[in-house]
């Protein structure tokens, strides 16, 4: 089976689907020990515990206290994670409208998805989170406002701890148009579609969304979605039984040995050898895959617990 995705559901007390709450509160998932991706952010302040936080391809020894952010379509799982402590916030594209600078952060902080905090900025970062429980526990006028705000203030003393700063996008709407594309080819069930099928869901040409992504980013459409289709690849290996054919088809290749030469030509490593080492290699920079896949009647099964029916749902992708 393919990786499960989670999708965000929730009381809609807010105007847009938002959550934050204990790990034990949210249910067995929220600290789910097989590999699964979702279709919103999720910044997880982990306050204790020991175990691993496997992100995409890296495993990052939990060090509380600890900010985790994962971004939308990224694979993720708790590995041996024990005594885990802290509250989750999760929230949909929607949440951002209006928020820039916001969003910004919260791809900075995904580039490096665990960032471990010093003690005066995790208690702030806990004041902060608290605060946003209280005003998602009893939302009133403006309520929506008063949590971006708080989420812009956490993201962006943890940012601080990340090192200099990325030097600043190039503005305007070619930036934004570069920023939706990157978004798309990185999404759960991205494929292999053409530059052009991208730029036909953004509504511009491909020759105008060329342009912008070349001037965001130095690369072309096509090279970014090869790279987002190779990255997928590694997700499916890594994280799934699916077979190297089934994979292959999944990413919709037709032809398994060109697959094959297509995977090698990106990264450098048989489908198979990468399959091996990232089941088996014990380094830190690797996936390290353990526990077993839930089957899909489990996937779909009530995130739950606590006080709130838990927001994630699980959706086989």
């Amino acid at each position: 089976m393919s990786l499960p995705l989670h999708r965000l559901t929730v009381p809609q007390s807010l105007p847009v689907p938002f959550a934050v709450d204990t790990f034990d509160a949210l249910g067995p998932l929220s600290h789910a020990p097989f590999p699964h991706r979702h279709t919103f952010y999720e910044i997880a302040l982990v306050r204790a515990g020991s175990g691993t936080h496997v992100v995409d391809l890296a495993a990052y020894p939990l060090r509380p206290p600890q900010l985790a952010v994962v971004l939308p379509g990224r694979t993720h799982h708790w590995q041996d994670a024990t005594g885990l402590d802290g509250r989750l916030v999760l929230f949909g594209e929607e949440f951002l409208a209006g928020c820039p600078r916001v969003r910004e952060l919260l791809h900075l902080l995904g580039r490096r998805p665990c960032v471990t905090l010093d003690r005066a900025v995790a208690d702030e970062a806990a004041g902060l989170v608290a605060h946003m429980r209280r005003e998602y526990a009893d939302p009133a006028a403006g309520s929506l406002g008063v949590l971006q705000a708080y989420l812009h203030i956490l993201l962006a003393k943890a940012a601080r701890l990340t090192g200099p700063a990325a030097p600043a996008p190039v503005g305007g709407q070619r930036a934004e148009l570069a920023a939706r594309f990157a978004d798309l080819v990185s999404g759960p069930g991205s494929g292999r579609r053409a530059v052009g099928a991208y730029a036909a869901e953004l509504g511009v040409s491909p020759g105008y969304l060329g342009e912008a992504v070349r001037k965001a980013t130095g690369r072309s459409p096509g090279e970014l979605i090869r790279q987002a289709c190779a990255v997928e690849a590694m997700r499916l290996l890594a994280g799934t039984r699916l077979s190297v054919v089934q994979v292959a088809r999944e990413l919709g290749f037709a032809d398994t040995a060109y697959f094959c030469r297509f995977f090698r030509r990106q990264t450098g490593f048989t489908a198979s050898a990468f399959r091996r080492a990232a089941r088996h290699d014990g380094d830190a920079e690797s996936t390290t895959i353990t526990g077993s896949c839930p089957s899909n009647s489990d996937d779909a099964a009530g995130y739950g617990g606590g006080r709130r029916r838990h927001p994630h749902e699980g959706d086989p992708s």
